[in-house]
């Protein structure tokens, strides 16, 4: 009778995922919860982490043997005959529609005002971009060809949508590990950035402060997004699709008499996008795809990527200072990498704690914005350069 029982509890078992569990599910699975934690407990981006750590552990949770695809996949990302949930989830994100309708959401939440009133630290949005070439020669070192070197060196931009839209182009059979890259680390900057911007200043230098910006009037505002999207269609037109939106969103916000448009966009548009991108970016860590060498060297040469536009960007600010009478502070120069607005972020907490009278989000938000350019135009040139359109 207990053989029965037993040989009964194995048949249903072997009917299951539970007999496909390896330690590489485990392990990722272990990763999925270590991302939901930073999410809830230091809250690193939460509205990333939580959806890309909980759809990672979906991801190694192994389905039953007549899962199309293999034993090692889950449920969820194939459950019906072409594609499950979460397969649909990233061909938003694989056929370049989730990326644009990002940008969209962000130009309706960005005031461009910092950049405008302080054109000067647009020069900063340039400088923190050496991760990026840093990061295209280290890769092609290691083998990688130029196209692949130029998707991951695009991690370094700090700029999800944009490393996504640059690597469907140029290596589409590296989009899982470097989207995966540039959100985590966008994520973890609260981390990664703080000990690079104190190793590279002073105390004197990270307790400068910063006098008011002019103000910006909303003629400027208005004008703004309209000259960017020709001068971005006319020149580089490889990444237009993303500046666009971006554009279109910020004109939505700016002109004043479409606001029920503006606030669909930044708001329930933009939540809804953001849920099906970090679904995408989870369910692209399964243990058997993700747990290669590979993809270790993205993920290490992502965080070169990170570490040295912080560097550059903060080392930039100080060179302009050997010519400025009114001295910035350097922290916003690490602002220059276009995570917005987690990057101006981290650099006013960094200022402020050094000096509790401190208030630089609105000054880093200068550099911060030009960043998004600067990723933009990087990426449009390795777009050209590379002949794809």
């Amino acid at each position: 009778m207990n053989d029965q029982i037993l040989t009964f509890l194995r048949a249903l078992l072997d009917q299951t995922g539970a007999i496909n569990f390896s330690f590489g599910n485990l392990f990722m699975i272990a990763v999925g919860v270590i991302m939901i934690f930073l999410a809830i407990a230091k809250h690193y981006e939460p509205l990333l982490l939580v959806g890309i750590g909980f759809s990672c552990i979906v991801a190694n949770v192994p389905g039953p043997p007549d899962i199309p695809g293999g034993p090692a996949i889950s449920a969820l990302l194939y459950s019906v005959k072409d594609g499950g949930l979460f397969h649909y989830a990233y061909m938003g994100v694989e056929k370049l529609i989730i990326p644009p309708l990002i940008f969209l959401g962000v130009g309706a939440m960005t005031d461009f005002g910092p950049m405008i009133a302080n054109p000067k630290l647009v020069i900063l949005g340039a400088g923190a971009h050496l991760g990026i070439f840093v990061a295209l020669i280290l890769a092609k070192m290691l083998g990688f060809t130029l196209s692949e070197a130029g998707a991951i060196g695009l991690i370094g931009g700090a700029d999800g949508p944009m490393a996504i839209f640059v690597a469907v182009k140029l290596a589409p059979h590296l989009l899982g590990p470097i989207s995966v890259a540039a959100y985590s680390y966008m994520a973890l900057m609260p981390m990664i950035q703080p000990p690079v911007m104190r190793l590279l200043t002073t105390k004197a230098e990270r307790q400068i402060s910063m006098a008011d910006s002019r103000k910006v009037t909303k003629l400027e505002k208005i004008a703004f997004p309209v000259v960017i999207a020709i001068i971005v269609n006319l020149f580089f037109p490889p990444v237009a699709p993303l500046i666009t939106m971006l554009m279109l969103g910020n004109l939505l916000k700016e002109v004043g008499v479409t606001d029920r448009l503006s606030k669909t966009a930044a708001g329930g548009l933009m939540n809804v996008i953001i849920i099906i991108l970090t679904v995408a970016i989870g369910s692209t860590m399964a243990a058997d795809k993700f747990l290669t060498f590979q993809t270790l060297e993205i993920v290490v040469l992502g965080l070169i990527a990170f570490v040295f536009g912080t560097g550059s960007g903060v080392v930039t600010a100080k060179i302009m200072n050997l010519f400025l009478k009114t001295k910035i502070n350097p922290l916003i120069g690490s602002a220059g990498i276009a995570s917005v607005p987690i990057a101006a972020r981290v650099s006013h907490i960094v200022a402020h704690e050094e000096n509790p009278k401190n208030f630089l989000i609105y000054h880093a938000m200068g550099p911060n914005l030009a960043g998004v350019f600067g990723t933009a135009i990087s990426g449009g040139i390795l777009l050209a350069l590379l002949g794809v359109n």
